[in-house]
């Protein structure tokens, strides 16, 4: 079995919406990293030299490979990724090997089978 890792950089507000959204697209588990900071195209905005700017999470996601499209559109649009510029970007990358998942295979397994 195969595996990419999905990075989801989202509001904090939006982070249950796309956790959620991940799982009934297929993935099995994910790490949320609280109170990431990023800037985009356009700078953070200042007041009095304070930054103003929304609090980020970061969601991993370690999924199979034959689902990891089929998450990263569905998580990209529960978090309004392209309907709001600013407010989230997520990508995957290859997995070379992992260890630890050996308990969610069997249910990986059922679920890529029912799909491919």
């Amino acid at each position: 079995m195969h595996f990419k890792l999905i990075l989801a950089f989202v509001e904090d507000s939006e982070t249950r919406n796309v956790l959620e959204a991940a799982r009934k697209a297929g993935a099995t588990g994910s790490t949320v990293i609280n109170q990431a900071r990023g800037e985009g195209v356009e700078k953070s905005k200042t007041f009095f030299g304070l930054t103003l700017e929304s609090q980020r999470d970061v969601i991993l996601l370690l999924v199979e490979e034959h689902l990891s499209r089929s998450i990263l559109e569905t998580i990209a649009k529960a978090g309004h990724f392209e309907e709001r510029p600013g407010h989230g970007i997520a990508f995957q990358v290859d997995v070379e090997d992992a260890v630890g998942v050996s308990h969610q295979v069997q249910k990986l397994f059922d679920t890529v089978k029912g799909r491919v």
